[in-house]
């Protein structure tokens, strides 16, 4: 795991300023503590920050082929790099080192843009040829790694792993995107290819993007998509086999190393099944590495316990006392953009135990999205039974006046509380799932958001962003369809830029087998039966993993890696919340409805209400904007 930088000049070949190239490089010292390299070349500047895990030796960036005229930065691992060694050697290609690295710039010459379609990994990275005089970007395919590129004014590209990068030059313009602000207020990130900033972007997770000398910047193209056919005939045995089998290669694939490895154990399915399947891989013990919570409410580690004593790991537990809050500045200064999922805080915690006893860590994300482990997932499918039953003007007529008139009963047990499930009863598919996935739902944003701010969104609405992808979906089943959509948005940015920015912080290497791309492809051939069957989610894997885990494990109920915010924001950090909300900086703005905001703070502080993830959301873009203007 790296960190990459690069300034390209579009128009010509106007020399680099090499200190420029290094202060962006040096922005991104933590992601790689053991190296850096800069190459300069008539309009173009690489750089590379190395955190070294394979061929530790000689395997330094930029690297180039036989005679230097293709040079590569990268970010990330090739898995199958073994495997793609021997034919590229049979057409002719000579290798220098041991480094998967290599492998992409002879990959270049053997395949052109082709060549990402070979790759097993995660990956970011930026090659240059100079005799095609082509700058080639390129991105895996779930948006594992991140790429960060802007456009200045006088036609220059810079890009980096990291927006820090790209900031640290002072050349992009820091105007923040409204449409930006819209995404964030209801989903808690800035989804792809938006960044908050209007000068800059994100590369799309499977995404290339080829840049010519002379030539203006183009639009990146997709070269991988998954296609849920769910058209496999197979027996649940015969699934439940695959899947071990799958599970078991991806793992193996992921294990190579030659630095110290072990894995993160929550005490969930997906961390439990992650390093069941590196024992049976291993001879010697696992490392793991678990987070106890003061607060038995939010504590799995006897869970974890239980799989590590089963399995003879080493295991190390670091104990996080439940007002660990202190970590609120420096994940500002991490993301670099409003970011306002709050697992973020015991997610920094736990990298920064594993980088205490090893550089790679594999993980269990990506498990959820593709097995069909959410508890929204079912919600979502009885409520699809439904929709169906009724034409949606007739569901927009009945359960949106009902919506409008249930009142909001977060106190309640969770039966009664139906005004969300009418509200999503009144929309479409996608429109639904939006609305449940939303931190401030649309009336929300319509109150906290000024009329100013509310005309610079030109009727804009976040939505926009899962329609989008629904339309490229291919499938109208009712989980295949949300699934879909959480792989291209939730796991993009949500988990994979909170393990990227808290593992890299620690320059710390985080690997994710059940993100393997032959597994995702192969898993969305299965019927959607095998995965949320008579109510259970993760159905087949659950299955699968009975006679290497116990029943406890597999089917206790889901906690998630949560703190107690509401808590928090009644007590410790009551204050704290008042002083940001009602504070100068957001009203400075004009962008937010200082009413709405006492009405959160007051309703929530005097437990009338939980408004705890708003707040939270909100106490995060407050800090942004601090962090902005130093």
């Amino acid at each position: 795991m790296c960190g990459i930088v690069g300034i390209f000049d579009l128009r010509g070949t106007r020399d680099i300023d090499r200190s420029l190239l290094d202060r962006m490089n040096e922005s991104q010292h933590h992601r790689g503590p053991d190296g850096g390299g800069l190459h300069l070349e008539p309009g173009v500047g690489l750089g590379h920050r190395r955190l070294a895990i394979i061929d530790v030796a000689s395997g330094q960036q930029p690297l180039f082929n036989e005679d230097h005229s293709v040079v590569v930065v990268f970010n990330g691992e090739i898995y199958n790099f073994q495997e793609l060694i021997p034919e590229l050697t049979a057409l002719g290609h000579t290798f220098r080192t041991r480094s998967d690295t290599e492998v992409i710039v002879h990959a270049w010459e053997a395949w052109g843009e082709a060549c990402v379609d070979r790759f097993r990994g995660m990956f970011a990275f930026a090659l240059w040829d100079r005799n095609r005089e082509t700058l080639f970007l390129a991105r895996d395919r779930l948006g594992v790694k991140p790429f960060f590129y802007a456009e200045t004014q006088d036609g220059l590209l810079l890009f980096g792993s990291e927006l820090k990068s790209l900031l640290s030059t002072g050349l992009p313009r820091r105007d923040l995107d409204p449409l930006a602000i819209e995404e964030y207020f209801a989903l808690g990130y800035v989804p792809e290819p938006r960044t908050i900033f209007k000068s800059c972007r994100k590369l799309p997770p499977a995404h290339v993007l080829s840049v010519r000398r002379g030539q203006a910047l183009g639009e990146s193209r997709a070269y991988w998509d998954v296609r849920f056919s769910l058209d496999a005939r197979v027996s649940h045995e015969e699934a439940s086999e695959e899947l071990l089998r799958r599970l078991r290669e991806s793992v193996r694939l992921r294990m190579i190393s030659e630095v110290p490895l072990g894995a993160f154990l929550s005490g969930g399915v997906d961390s439990s099944a992650v390093v069941a399947a590196m024992s049976m891989e291993s001879t010697a013990p696992v490392t793991t590495c678990s987070i106890a919570f003061a607060d038995p409410a939010f504590d799995e580690s006897a869970y974890a316990r239980e799989v590590a004593e089963r399995y003879r790991t080493e295991h190390h537990v670091d104990r996080v006392e439940s007002d660990d809050f202190d970590l609120i500045d420096r994940l500002v200064a991490t993301y670099d953009e409003p970011y306002a999922d709050s697992s973020s805080l015991p997610t920094y915690r736990v990298c920064e135990l594993a980088r205490r006893h090893v550089t790679v860590a594999l993980s269990g994300d990506g498990g959820d999205e593709s097995f069909g482990g959410y508890r929204r997932y079912r919600l979502h499918a009885n409520e699809e039974k439904v929709r169906a039953l009724l034409p949606l003007g007739l569901r927009r007529s009945i359960f949106g006046t009902l919506g409008c008139l249930y009142p909001k009963a977060d106190w309640a047990p969770r039966v009664f509380r139906a005004k969300s499930t009418f509200e999503s009863l009144a929309r479409d598919s996608v429109e639904a799932y939006f609305h449940s996935m939303s931190i401030l739902r649309d009336p929300m944003r319509q109150r906290l958001f000024s009329p100013s701010f509310q005309r610079e969104l030109g009727g804009y609405n976040a939505v926009e962003v899962f329609r989008r992808h629904a339309r490229a979906a291919g499938t109208d089943d009712a989980l295949a369809l949300i699934q879909y959509l959480d792989l291209k948005t939730y796991l993009v940015g949500d988990i994979n830029t909170k393990v990227d920015r808290a593992s890299m912080a620690h320059a710390l290497e985080v690997r994710e087998p059940l993100m393997d791309h032959p597994l995702v492809e192969w898993l969305a051939t299965l019927p959607s039966s095998l995965k949320l069957h008579e109510g259970q989610g993760k159905w087949l894997f659950k299955r699968a993993m009975e006679p290497h885990l116990s029943r406890e494990i597999l089917y206790r109920p889901k906690m998630g890696f949560a703190v107690p915010l509401a808590r928090w924001f009644r007590g410790p950090l009551a204050n704290r919340v008042r002083e940001s909300l009602l504070g100068p900086r957001l009203e400075g703005t004009g962008w937010f409805e200082r009413r709405y905001l006492e009405e959160l703070v007051d309703h929530h502080q005097s437990g009338r209400r939980d408004y705890s993830a708003p707040i939270w959301t909100l106490l995060m873009f407050d800090g942004f904007l601090a962090h902005l203007h130093r």
